[in-house]
């Protein structure tokens, strides 16, 4: 019998690691997502390795707003884009728990049909933007748009004046703001 129950427990196992990613399609994608067609981020991203993690570590390389990508494909657990035009694959994966967000709700946030407008920030929040950066004085839009969006498990509220970001697992920031403009950076 306890043969009989590790093969039960395998079984179980195998089905948990590989029934449960769900590619989905043009029938079962929203109007706006559709695979082959061209987007532009709409934050700056960091990744290492060619992942990025919607917890959003901010470690790694830079693919600065506004870049081109494909998208390739699309499941419930990853977003797969072809970088332009550099044609380099970069694997997102959707952290549910840390930001709240299924995956076509992820790729919305990162990713639209048209490029961000930096016409409507100062000159120190588009040079901060294009770096992926932080700095005191910028608006929170323009924290998001430099650096995307905190982890919804340390701020669940972007209405707050502290929003808590990860560096790594085990190494987190603070922006601190009022009246809706940076005032300080705590590492």
């Amino acid at each position: 019998m306890p043969n009989f129950s590790r093969l039960i427990v395998v079984v179980i196992a195998l089905f948990v690691t590989t029934g449960c990613t769900k590619k989905l399609d043009d029938a079962t994608l929203p109007a706006n997502i559709k695979i082959g067609d061209v987007y532009y981020t709409q934050v700056s991203l960091q990744y290492e390795k060619g992942q990025h993690v919607t917890t959003n570590y901010r470690r790694g390389l830079l693919l600065p707003i506004n870049s081109q990508v494909i998208l390739k494909d699309i499941t419930n657990k990853t977003i797969v884009v072809d970088v332009l035009p550099v044609h380099f694959e970069l694997v997102i994966k959707n952290a549910p728990k840390h930001t709240g967000d299924n995956t076509t709700q992820a790729f919305a946030k990162l990713f639209a049909k048209n490029k961000v407008n930096l016409s409507g920030y100062s000159e120190l929040e588009r040079e901060k933007i294009k770096a992926g950066q932080v700095a005191k004085g910028m608006q929170k839009k323009a924290v998001i748009a430099a650096i995307g969006y905190p982890p919804q498990t340390e701020t669940p509220n972007l209405q707050v004046n502290q929003w808590t970001y990860w560096s790594s697992r085990f190494d987190r920031f603070i922006v601190y703001f009022e009246n809706d403009h940076v005032t300080r950076i705590q590492d």
